[in-house]
This record gives structure tokens, C-alpha cells and sequence, in this order.
């Protein structure tokens, strides 16, 4: 939940990084098991009133890479990370 790797989890807990990898990897496909899966998760349907901001639509910018979104979670995170070669040209972005 919080990003944190599995060596800072394992201080948090006082267990091995083998322990909270081992049972992080039995939550992940608990989450992903289909009782749980389809009891708990629900993607929006097209007629819910979830749109994309017109702006977008309009944009020949933005738009072929949100026509086909779904949705996000608010305040979900994803972590990511350029290869180094393209620091560069990312760099002082937001």
C-alpha cells in the first residue's frame, strides 16, 4: 500500500525480505483469484457516468491515447521510471 520494498516492510515487521516476499505473493494471487476478483471488483460500464473531459476528446494530442481508457482509481499511484537514457529529455517535468 505504501511503495515501500519488501527490506523496509520486513524492518516494519522484524521478518526475513523471503517471508514478506513469500506472502506478498500470496496476496497478490489471492486478490487476483476469481472468488475475490469477482465478488469485489467492478469495471464501469460505457453508459456510467464516468466520461472523458471533452478537452481530451477534442484533443488530437491526448485523445488516441484515452480513447480506450476505462478509468482510474482517484488517488491511485504508479509508480514508474524512465530507462536513463531518456532522462534527459523528461527532466524538471512533473
Amino acid at each position: 500500500v505504501t511503495g515501500l520494498p519488501i527490506r523496509h516492510v520486513g524492518e516494519r515487521f522484524q521478518r526475513s525480505n523471503d517471508t514478506i516476499s513469500r506472502y506478498f505473493c500470496k496476496m497478490v494471487t489471492i486478490f487476483a483469484s476469481e472468488p475475490f476478483y469477482s465478488k469485489h471488483v467492478s469495471l464501469p460500464f460505457a453508459s456510467s457516468t464516468t466520461t472523458v473531459h471533452p478537452k481530451i476528446m477534442r484533443s488530437h494530442r491526448f485523445w488516441p491515447y484515452f480513447k480506450d481508457a476505462i478509468s482510474a482509481i482517484d488517488g491511485s499511484h504508479i509508480p514508474a521510471s524512465l530507462p536513463l537514457h531518456d532522462h534527459a529529455a523528461y527532466h524538471n517535468r512533473k
